[in-house]
């Protein structure tokens, strides 16, 4: 029998290692400087790796449930570390396509793959703390960009990018493959009860109401409400993460250097958010947690253009981030609770579609805005206003969960 708090480390492992795609934003200025890549065409390769990573992760779902964990972990760490490989080898030659392959192709599959195997396989040991557990999982995808982004500048200034992308490929190798030799699903019909000593044998196990395989999964109507409400979220946090650094100077007059320091400290914030928010779901609920979210996103959002005050305007930037990371870490408990953990992977892998698309239509739109406007104020506006139906939508999931009680206790039909 495994070490159920071992398999937590060896997903943070896992989730540590392909969070440093995070710290992309180290790599823009010097590629810039490099081989003299415009910015756009620098900012599509981490677009791009983010795109095939929903789409890898919604396609290759099934697979993972069928090969298990371990050999998923395996070819995650394969597939992320040669891209990284190839995408030194792309700057050393200058060749953008090349480039474009290897980090936002190649690593976006390991992305993807590295992503769902370990939380999946998380929640399925922790049935009493499933936001605990997937909070300790995306957690570590949290903060191993706020960890990457300081060794990176660091060895850029020292080796050059080319050596920098081989060095990471060779580190996030032996850590992936490390942890993902141990993971593995808990054996069937296991519960933690009396299993891991007395402090787990007090801690009452809710039965999952459902047992839901994908394709059943997709063809209920809460599928596509978790798909909403992820895909709200994601796109107005990532708005704010793509443009913080201007509209801190715009709306708080924070200069260069105070706003370079507000990005660090939401990167401290996201992690803390994902490990805190889902923590606090075992006790609140997974709908009433989204619907804090979304209660307290409604007012920040609408009182950022107006939050001249420095210290105020990067504390409700980093309460929203916080709810940013911890809506990622909320998911694959909420997937459990009304699909059940049959086929979690492959659920997860579809819902993640949602951040595939959010990570495109938050920056394009709010710069769209930005541009029309020259202004942050109205961006906000709008992103705000959508958080009314993320509420709604928290409503609505909150009946179905507890209707998903009450019909497999018999009570209704």
């Amino acid at each position: 029998m495994k070490n159920r708090w071992l398999i937590a480390a060896s997903t943070m492992g896992v989730h540590a290692s392909i969070g440093s795609v995070y710290a992309y934003s180290v790599f823009k200025k010097p590629l810039l400087a490099e081989n003299g890549w415009q910015p756009s065409q620098t900012t599509w390769a981490f677009s791009l790796a983010i795109l095939v990573l929903g789409l890898s992760a919604a396609f290759l779902g099934p697979w993972v449930e069928r090969k298990g964990p371990r050999l998923s972990g395996q070819i995650a760490a394969v597939c992320y570390a040669s891209g990284l490989a190839l995408s030194g080898l792309a700057v050393e030659l200058g060749a953008l396509w090349m480039f474009y392959l290897g980090y936002g192709v190649i690593a976006g599959v390991g992305l993807g793959l590295g992503y769902i195997c370990p939380v999946a396989t998380l929640v399925k040991w922790f049935p009493d703390r499933r936001g605990l557990a997937t909070g300790l999982a995306v957690m570590g995808f949290g903060f191993g960009a706020l960890f990457a982004s300081k060794v990176f500048v660091f060895l850029i200034n020292q080796w050059g990018i080319p050596w920098t992308f081989g060095f990471a490929a060779i580190v996030y190798f032996l850590i992936m493959m490390t942890s993902a030799s141990y993971l593995a699903p808990p054996p069937e019909d296991w519960s933690p009860v009396g299993a891991d000593g007395a402090a787990d044998s007090k801690r009452v196990v809710r039965k999952d109401p459902v047992q839901l395989t994908v394709k059943e999964a997709l063809r209920t109507r809460r599928f596509y409400f978790l798909w909403f409400m992820l895909f709200i979220n994601v796109t107005c946090g990532i708005a704010v993460i793509s443009s913080a650094s201007p509209m801190s100077q715009q709306i708080a007059n924070l200069t260069p250097q105070a706003a370079a320091t507000m990005v660090g400290l939401m990167g401290l914030f996201n992690g803390l958010g994902r490990i805190g928010w889902s923590s606090l779901s075992d006790y609140l609920g997974r709908p009433g947690t989204f619907g804090l979210f979304c209660f307290l996103q409604l007012g920040i959002f609408w009182a950022l253009p107006s939050l001249s005050n420095p210290l105020a305007f990067q504390v409700a930037v980093c309460v929203v981030i916080s709810c940013y990371g911890g809506a990622f870490a909320l998911m694959p408990a909420f997937i459990g609770d009304v699909f059940g953990v049959k086929q979690l992977s492959a659920i997860l892998g579809y819902l993640l579609t949602s951040w595939a698309a959010a990570g495109i239509v938050g920056p394009l739109l709010s710069a769209y805005v930005y541009e029309r406007t020259q202004s942050y104020s109205m961006s906000l506006y709008i992103f705000g206003s959508a958080f009314v139906v993320g509420g709604i939508l928290a409503w609505v999931m909150n009946r179905e969960s507890k209707r998903l009680q009450l019909v497999a206790a018999g009570e209704i039909e």
